[in-house]
Order: structure tokens, then sequence, then C-alpha cells
């Protein structure tokens, strides 16, 4: 979404068109979910994607006809045996995506306030007219821009907010979910997760590197910059070199923080969850065994860390998908941090998502 975002506004700040696809309703199963976009190029390329396949290349076409006219067009396609068989794409759902050219400086203003607010990763939510009459509007794809407090941020074209579109905003502490209601797409962003990984070992490089195609912000901690380098993390936004005891305390976390501990020793493990397990990380996360996280929890209660704070951190960390190799225990840690992000605590733990037990051997790996 940043791609396509970057790519559109630097097109309108230029003064040319932007044939922006996006999908505001699916139903059943589809390759692409609502929110999803597509930048089109007039000379046919692309930014960003809308599933692939028959659909994409159809609306790419469709889009394409929209140069140097106003207004949108909505795109209904069901996949079914008949439409889809070719591509693979019998998902059996319904994908609803609009295409419209955007020129002007209007249309750059409110996609510069888009791309900044997703850039600040505080959470959005944009509500996009798809029936006009239902909710009260002139034209489809009238769009608004809500901030977090459910603040009226942007909207295109500029005009009064209708109060049919304002009563189905929520602030985004309420977690909304993708809707399609009286004629509107809601479509929220949740706020970026900042995730901080105390250990520059092989099972911190490889939940670097898949953290961060998972769309985390991705901060490194290691007293070994033979390790906590560029070279061994380049997906990671920031890399912090020094003793723990000195770099932990200073690190600004909140409840868009997640830290996963997965230090080369028992010893490093404890310091740095006696340091944040009391922080507003929403997330605190501990790879081990059984025996050893027993063993650090009973000596964190010796240096005076109470049960509230040892009761919030997850360990062992994972859901249960049988790892043991490196990147099996990464796959299985960034799927509960994704699980975290996008269903919420109270979600994981409803649905039964199970922890990870790894054993000892693939702990000895992460040095």
């Amino acid at each position: 979404m940043r791609d396509v975002l970057d790519q559109l506004t630097d097109l309108l700040d230029l003064g040319r068109e932007a044939l922006l696809c996006q999908v505001v309703e699916t139903k059943g199963s589809t390759p692409q979910k609502a929110g999803a976009l597509m930048l089109v190029d007039p000379s046919g390329g692309q930014v960003g994607t809308l599933g692939g396949g028959c659909v994409e290349n159809e609306v790419k076409q469709k889009a394409l006809r929209r140069l140097g006219q106003t207004g949108a067009d909505r795109h209904t396609f069901v996949l079914d045996h008949d439409y889809a068989w070719a591509d693979g794409l019998i998902c059996g759902g319904k994908m609803v995506i609009l295409a419209e050219a955007f020129r002007g400086p209007e249309a750059a203003a409110y996609f510069r306030a888009y791309r900044d607010r997703l850039d600040a990763g505080l959470g959005l939510v944009e509500a996009v007219a798809i029936d006009p009459e239902r909710c009260g509007v002139e034209a489809i794809g009238e769009r608004w821009l809500f901030g977090p407090e459910a603040e009226l941020v942007a909207s295109l074209p500029q005009r009064d907010l209708p109060n049919a579109v304002a009563t189905l905003i929520e602030p985004i502490e309420r977690r909304p979910k993708l809707a399609s209601t009286r004629g509107v797409a809601i479509l929220p962003v949740l706020p970026r997760i900042r995730l901080v990984i105390v250990g520059a070992g092989h099972v911190g490089q490889a939940v670097a590197k898949l953290a961060a195609e998972a769309d985390f912000d991705v901060t490194v901690v290691d007293d070994r910059a033979q390790y906590a380098n560029p070279e061994r993390f380049p997906m990671a936004d920031q890399i912090v070199v020094g003793p723990m005891e000195e770099v932990l305390p200073a690190l600004d976390t909140n409840p868009h923080t997640y830290a996963l501990v997965v230090t080369r020793g028992h010893g490093h493990d404890q310091e740095a969850l006696f340091h944040l397990a009391p922080t507003a990380a929403s997330y605190v996360g501990l790879i081990g065994s059984k025996r050893k996280i027993r063993l650090i929890f009973d000596g964190l209660r010796e240096q005076g860390i109470g049960e509230k704070h040892l009761a919030r951190v997850t360990a062992p960390i994972g859901l249960s998908i049988g790892s043991q190799t490196v990147p099996e225990i990464a796959i299985s840690v960034v799927a509960q941090l994704i699980a975290r992000r996008n269903l919420g605590l109270e979600a994981v733990e409803t649905n039964g998502f199970a922890r990870v037990e790894p054993k000892d051997a693939p702990e000895a790996v992460n040095s």
C-alpha cells in the first residue's frame, strides 16, 4: 500500500493522471480483501495487486478506459467455475472493485494525507461510497479519511461529511472491521506494530526477515556488533547495539510495540525480560522450553518482578506447528504475531491458538 500511495501522489504532484483500482467489498473466499490497491500505468504497468489472474487483467483494461474521464466505475466479479477456471481463481467469492482516474491538486491533497497518516502508523479508516443513493451522496467513489480518534482528516471531493457516513466510523482503539454497510465501504488500517527483537542470532534474523515482509517495523537489539549490523539485518528499520541494561530501559515502548526475546542464553533472556515485562508493550514473548521459562520466571520473581507483569509474557512463543528448524520456528512465531496484530489477544485466545514449545536443541541455534 505504501508503494502504491507513493507512486500515486508522485503522479498527481506532477500534474498527471493516476489510474487507481481498489477492492471495496468482498464476500466469501477471494485472492485479496477489501482495501487492496492497484495503480495502473497508462502504458500497462502496475504497482500493487488485486490478486492477479483474470480479475486483475480485466480491471486493468477497464481502468485504462477511464483515462480523460471523471468519476468512478464499479465492477463486480463472481469467482465461479464459469468465470475464473482458466486462472485457477475458483474461490467461490465475490469482489467489488472501483476504478477511477484521479487528477488535480484536490486528489493530490487527499492521497497525500492518506500516505502521511499511513506513515505515522497510528491507524486510520477510509470510507468509500459504493452506493450513492443508500448513503446520501452524489457519486460513487466519494471518499473520506478518518484519523485514529474517528476525526475527519480529508475528503474527496471536499464537502461536508454526510451524517449517514459519520455514524459508521469508530475509533481505531475499537478495532473496526472491514465492512460494507448502508452503501459505504469501511476500510480500516490498524496501527503499525513496531517489533523489537532482542537477540541478533539465527532465530532473530529469520524472524526479522519474515516480520518485515509481513509489514512490521523491525528493531533489532544486541550487544554484539558483529551480529547486529545492516549486512545481516538489511530489513531492519533500526539496529541498536549495546548492553541490554543500558539499551532496553531507553527504548520507547507503547501499546503498538511488540517485544521478542530470543537471545543467546538464559542470563541474557532474564535480563531482557526484567526490562521488558513491565513496559507498555502489548506483546512480550520469550523463546524456550518450559523448564527454561520456569527458571527465568523464578529468577525474575527474586528480582522483584511482580506476577501481573510475568502473567502478560507469552512463553513459549509461536503457534503449535511442530516446528524444529530455524525457518519453521520463525514461521510459527511470526504467524502468532500476525494473529495478535490482526485479531487481538482475546480473539487469538478464543480461537485456541496454541503456543510452540520448542525443544532445547533448536534453542541452541539462536547464538
